[in-house]
């Protein structure tokens, strides 16, 4: 068991005492080849003792500046003091009593403050769950439950889980979906992100192949996350609403990476002014703790009970770590994302500007990306994940999304020097 000195604050910069792996490093590693599944995808040999705001410390000592905050999980930072009290004084009470069975406060608490601030017009309902994937799920059952239609429609790159139903829905790679069929039936990809896109669906889709009528569901990220933080067209959003409502479908918003505060709004959704339908969530919602919702408009939730249910979601544990999370973003955390985030991009154009096989910056808040590319002007993966590997033996830790991106979601306490340490790391590698 290794010790953790939690009196010991870290440095707020990378700071490296050992070659990368180290020694302890190491040998985990290998310990862990040994035992868990080859499926899990580790990009550097990483291997974390603890962490506190923007900084993880490994196993060996060595401190890093964390820009991926656990794929986009920790938004209040790693171990944020109020979070973690939280959990304490709630495993103290009572750390398991499934929701589906019976009743405590903490769930119900979190349901009401999501409810409050859910960009619906009329009254919320809530189902919370264990994970994005899960969220999308059932999400999936209800909209095909309310609508009593079957089909759905969702988009090339989009990444919705890797369980059956989000696996069916998910575009992304196809790696993530090959030996694994059949799938789902009655899904429907189209490109993402633009007007030629929702052309082709009204124009020839709906009317050939795919009966408006029986379309369940458009199911889409506002921002795509793993597809390459893909910013829409303008309008495409709108378009998506205004069809939604000439057929009588439901359209289904994946904010399960893009929500809860990483644009500088508790949903990326309202960047748009666009009301949905149905919300999923999980990730930053609570801090690190395994917890997603499934929010809808009240009157979508016709669902009987046992018809859909979970053992763990909406753990009493998990919704006290959400419900602090939840005032934390609106304290002052989703504004320093955009504070933070036109940082990062301004520093972002710089760069491109001194190294042009680094694309512009793209994205809102902290959920910003570029692109690497080649001398013609092409996505260079290889280019990217030698930068990526770079980095971490530089401190920074990045992760990769899309074709040839790198991503870039801190946790929302970032600060100026950290976007500049960032910012000054990149440059040297690109030197």
């Amino acid at each position: 068991m290794l010790s953790i000195p939690i009196n010991q604050h870290l440095p707020h910069t990378p700071h490296l005492v050992t070659s990368l792996p180290g020694p302890k490093a190491k040998a985990i590693v290998e310990r862990d080849r040994a035992v868990t599944s080859p499926s899990y995808t580790r990009d550097y040999p990483l291997v974390v003792n603890r962490g506190e705001g923007c900084m993880v410390e490994d196993v060996d000592g060595n401190v890093f500046l964390d820009m991926t905050a656990g794929i986009a999980v920790t938004a209040t930072g790693h171990a944020h003091p109020e979070v973690v009290r939280a959990i304490q004084e709630q495993s103290a009470r009572l750390i398991h009593m499934s929701g589906t069975d019976f009743y405590y406060e903490p769930m119900v608490e979190l349901a009401e403050n999501l409810a409050s601030q859910a960009p619906f017009v009329h009254d919320t309902k809530v189902f919370f769950t264990n994970s994005g994937a899960e969220s999308n799920e059932g999400a999936i059952k209800l909209a095909r439950y309310y609508t009593k239609r079957s089909l759905i429609i969702a988009f090339v790159g989009a990444f919705h889980g890797r369980t059956y139903g989000a696996m069916s829905l998910t575009g992304s790679k196809t790696v993530q979906r090959a030996n694994f069929g059949p799938l789902v039936p009655g899904v429907t990809h189209i490109p993402y992100g633009t007007h030629a896109s929702l052309d082709y669906l009204e124009n020839n889709l709906l009317t050939t192949i795919i009966p408006a009528h029986e379309v369940a569901a458009i199911v889409v990220e506002p921002i795509q996350g793993e597809g390459g933080y893909i910013v829409p067209e303008d309008g495409f959003l709108q378009r998506i609403r205004n069809i939604c409502d000439r057929y009588g479908i439901l359209m289904v918003v994946d904010e399960v990476q893009s929500g809860m505060g990483r644009t500088g709004r508790l949903f990326a959704i309202e960047h748009w002014n666009v009301t949905p339908d149905i919300i999923t969530t999980a990730k930053g919602i609570a801090s690190g703790m395994p917890l997603g919702a499934i929010l809808a408009r009240a009157e979508l939730m016709t669902w009987p009970p046992g018809s859909h249910a979970t053992t763990f979601g909406g753990n009493p544990v998990a919704c006290a770590a959400g419900i602090v999370t939840l005032k934390l973003l609106e304290s002052g955390l989703m504004d320093n994302a955009t504070q933070m985030g036109e940082l990062l991009q301004t520093g972002l154009t710089q760069l491109h500007q001194q190294f042009p096989r680094m694309s512009l910056p793209r994205g809102k808040g902290l959920m910003v990306a570029v692109d690497l590319l080649d001398e013609d002007g092409n996505f260079d993966s290889k280019l990217r994940d030698r930068i990526i590997q770079e980095a971490f033996y530089c401190g920074l830790l990045l992760l990769g999304c899309g074709k040839a991106a790198i991503r870039f979601c801190p946790p929302l306490v970032i600060n100026r020097e950290q976007i500049q340490t960032t910012l000054d790391i990149l440059a040297e590698i690109l030197r």
